[in-house]
């Protein structure tokens, strides 16, 4: 039983060393499909990023607040502009990342499963349930 569980536990993965800001843009997509990003330029990939009006600030604070509260998701790093948060399924950990826009009120998002080849869509439709509530009642 314990090699069983020490099995699911390495479904983790070890998280990539190319996470994070570089030159203003986040980590593109890898070939495999489960990842997406809204800087990505492929159909496959692309997404579209996380749009406000208003106070940068409070916008991003919302966002952080909505991360925090879901049960799936565990901040990792958090800096001015930018949140990198650990997402989990069952057995799997994905890498969201989120960077601040300020100049043109977005933003960026990028969500990429550390391990395996296809995620059945998991990456998109769990930045599309972020999206709804971000974009929801009390919205920014």
């Amino acid at each position: 039983m314990a090699l069983g569980l020490l099995g699911l536990v390495g479904c983790a993965g070890d998280c990539p060393n190319n996470l994070g800001v570089r030159g203003g843009l986040l980590a593109p997509c890898p070939n495999s499909p489960n990842c997406v990003s809204s800087q990505a330029n492929d159909e496959r990939h692309g997404i579209a990023p996380l749009t406000f009006n208003g106070d940068p600030d409070a916008a991003f604070a919302r966002l952080k607040r909505i991360v925090s509260n879901r049960s799936d998701a565990a901040v990792i790093e958090e800096l001015p502009d930018y949140l990198r948060v650990e997402l989990r399924t069952l057995l799997f950990v994905d890498d969201g990342e989120f960077l601040l826009d300020r100049t043109n009120k977005v933003i960026q998002v990028r969500s990429a499963s550390r391990l395996g080849y296809s995620d059945f869509g998991k990456n998109r439709s769990r930045i599309e349930d972020i999206r709804s509530q971000f974009s929801g009642p009390g919205g920014i």
